[in-house]
């Protein structure tokens, strides 16, 4: 039992995602489909891995500080 409480997921669900970044699911599934944000096709859901949520949210910093 204890050691499902250390278990990270290893993908999120867009509405997962949306949840982490702060966003509403609809900005989470257009940023999907325009390519700001990567993810995968996992049969009928669509997955986003960790990493990808944290290349995005870099992404977003490095632009603000470009304009900054």
């Amino acid at each position: 039992m204890n050691r499902l409480k250390e278990l990270q997921p290893k993908w999120y669900s867009p509405a997962e995602a949306a949840v982490l970044l702060g966003f509403g699911l609809s900005k989470v599934k257009m940023k999907i489909a325009t390519g700001e944000l990567r993810s995968i096709k996992d049969g009928k859901y669509r997955r986003i891995l960790p990493e990808w949520l944290d290349e995005y949210i870099n992404e977003q910093i490095s632009r603000h500080e470009e304009v900054a």
